[in-house]
Parts: C-alpha cells; structure tokens; sequence
C-alpha cells in the first residue's frame, strides 16, 4: 500500500449522499485510510439504486473503498469516543449545515482541542456564518441558485429543469479535495492545521466558464452553440460553430451553397442547415463519420446510452468502469478513480461497507481498544451495526 500516494492518511468522514462522500471516495483511492462514521438511519443513499448484498448501487458508487463505524452521535460517550477517534485523525470531513457540528460538540474548536493540527473540511451549500447559512442545500438548489438551470432553459428554450448531474455537489467536493491536500502540504511545512469552508455555490461559481458572458451581459460574444445532427448511425455532436462547420463543408466536400442572394439571412442559415443535415444522413455508420470528421479536423463524439458507456473505446482501454466484489459471491460495476500516475498506485480497493462493519478493527488499530471495551460500547448504544457487518461489527 506504500505505492499509493495518500498511504497513512486518517481520514474520519462523516459526510453522506455525495459531496463529502465523493470526497472521501477519491481520498479512499489514492490511499487514505477512510473511516466512514454513520447514523443509525444510515446515509439516505442507502436507499438508491440496485441492492445487491444489502449495499445500493448509489451507496457503493460513494463509498467503496471505505472502512465503518456506525456510531449513535446522541448516545452518552458517542462524543468522548469520536474525540478519541479525532485525536488520532489527520482529516475530518463533513458536510451539515454549519451549526450541527458545534451542536454535537464536535466542531473545528472542539476538534482542534484534542488535535491542533487536524484539518476538518466543511462543505456545506452556502458556506459559515453568512445569511443563508442556514439553509438545507442539495445539488439541484445550487443548480438553481447560481443561474445553471436558468441558463440551460434561455439556451435550449425548454421548460425550467435540473441537470441530469449533481454537479454542484461534485465541484464541491473536488475544490474541497484541492484545498483539503493543500493544507495538508501547509501543515508539513508549517505545523499547523485548518479548517476548510467549501460553499457548493462557491465552488459552481468558480467552475462556470460560461458565467462570464452573463455577468457582463454579453452572451452574443461567445461561440455560437454545437450541433447535433441525426447521421446514419444515430444522432452525433460535432464541437464546431456552424460558420466554421459549413466553411469546411464547402472547401472539403465541395458542397453547393444552395443560398441565393436576394434570401433573407434567416432563410439563407435555414437552406445551409437543411444542406449539412442531408449530408450527416449520408453517413451510414460512425467510420463514415470519424472519416468525415477527420477530413475537416472537427471533434466530433455520438450521443451515448450511458447504459453502453462500458463498449465505449477509451473507457474500455483506460479500465474507467471496473467490476468489484459484490457481498454475495459475484460482482458489479463501478467507476474507476481517474488518477493515473507514471510512479504510484490509485484506485478503489474495495466495496462499500456495511454499517458498523468494521467498529472492532478501527477501534482497535486506532485507539487500542480490546473486544471487550468496543463490545461495552455497543451495549451502551454507542456502537452499532448491520446484521451483515459479522463479528467485527462488535459483537466478540
């Protein structure tokens, strides 16, 4: 385990449904030993998706990799065993609203009282301490908030929806990531730990290249939109400005511009548009396609099922979606961390734990505890676990 670059990093992470988790996940493949610490309720995704071995496709997708503890944070001693725990972490992750990490008595203050140098990453939707702090935020009120969904209907002209993507939730996570290992180097050189407010609507601002255009009200400056044409073989994007698109046309087909000059210019657009989409019919199969394409040096992709995204060439070659062990003797599909390193491991090692799975293993590496105390603790209500968590979920 050496050979992965984040080997030896304790991470306590007590997100859930993705944000925190996805963190956590990619943390977990490059290395880190991830410790998840859920409720009894367990994460809501535990609700989404196939359930194959007690443990749903949604769930699996954000948490393989990671170890679990199941801990009732309300139960008496649940906080004195988290501390511990803490004192022993290099990263806590989390991502409440802002005021129930204090509430529990385990916000950064508390934390840093037992760990100087820990360093706790927050990501919440709104950020600490401002006006909307307050507010519960999932991916799709970010989406709305920060002006993608308005702008997805002002482009395509269809009825106000959400992305078919948690993207604000994953931005979050991946700007969390960055400032998380930033204070990790910081902390070597320095000493000191931190505490990180990741806001999901921060990091969707930060992420939006197309936001500029709006906020200085100049979106006719910006490339006309891509096309999707309906070829032989289906319907195929190409990343090219129809002015650029109709120019190679002409000078690599020797298509005739079937324009006249008294033609209005919404007629003339029209006539040029109808002549590219009989020639994208013509193209009978996606060789056609990619020979045409290469010809004119224009990015082209087809519209994909993402059903068939494992037939997809380069995710085939790159091993993008793997199989892993199932819980019940077969095996499922999952995506592949997308760190490649010329000198270094990565990637998911594992499945996605049951809830308290494993209370007696990181109990015991962690903090040295004996069977006995992490069985005490469990008859206390502390410590729980699923009937599939087996022996190690505390029981002796």
């Amino acid at each position: 385990m050496e050979d992965y670059p984040l080997h030896g990093l304790k991470v306590l992470d007590f997100s859930r449904v993705l944000a925190g988790p996805f963190a956590g996940r990619m943390l977990s493949d490059l290395g880190a030993d991830v410790v998840k610490i859920e409720p009894p309720d367990g994460d809501v995704t535990r609700l989404w998706g196939r359930n194959v071995g007690n443990v749903p496709g949604y769930y699996s997708q954000q948490n393989a990799g990671k170890r679990n503890i199941c801990v009732d944070l309300r139960a008496d001693g649940a906080r004195e065993l988290v501390l511990k725990l803490a004192g022993h972490a290099d990263v806590v992750i989390e991502n409440y609203r802002p005021d129930v990490m204090p509430r529990l008595g385990l916000g950064y203050d508390d934390l840093k009282a037992v760990n100087d140098d820990i360093i706790m990453l927050s990501i919440s939707g709104f950020g600490q301490g401002g006006p909307e702090s307050h507010r519960p935020a999932y991916a799709p009120i970010v989406h709305a908030e920060a002006g993608l969904m308005y702008r997805q209907t002002d482009r395509s002209g269809s009825p106000h929806q959400d992305l078919p993507l948690s993207v604000a939730d994953t931005n979050a996570a991946l700007h969390g990531l960055v400032g998380l290992l930033s204070a990790v180097i910081m902390r070597g050189r320095t000493g000191r730990g931190q505490h990180i407010d990741m806001a999901m609507i921060d990091a969707t601002l930060a992420t939006d290249d197309q936001l500029q255009y709006a906020l200085e009200d100049s979106e006719e400056t910006g490339p006309l939109a891509n096309d999707t044409w309906e070829s032989g073989a289906g319907p195929v994007l190409l990343s090219a400005d129809f002015r650029f698109l109709w120019k190679m046309l002409v000078e690599h087909f020797d298509i005739a511009d079937p324009t006249a000059a008294d033609m209005s210019q919404d007629a003339r657009i029209a006539a040029r548009r109808e002549a590219v989409r009989a020639f994208m019919a013509e193209l009978r199969d996606l060789d056609a396609v990619e020979a045409a394409m290469a010809r004119m040096n224009i990015a082209w992709g087809p519209v994909r099922d993402p059903a068939l995204m494992r037939e997809q060439a380069t995710v085939r070659h790159r091993g993008s979606i793997i199989d892993i062990d199932d819980r019940v003797g077969g095996t499922r599909p999952i995506t592949q961390s997308p760190y490649r390193f010329s000198n270094a491991s990565s990637g998911v090692r594992g499945p996605a734990p049951h809830r308290g799975e494993h209370n007696m293993a990181v109990l015991a590496e962690w903090l040295a505890l004996a069977p006995a105390a992490v069985e005490d603790l469990k008859q206390a209500g502390v410590l729980l676990a699923d009937e599939d968590a087996g022996a190690d979920g505390g029981s002796g």
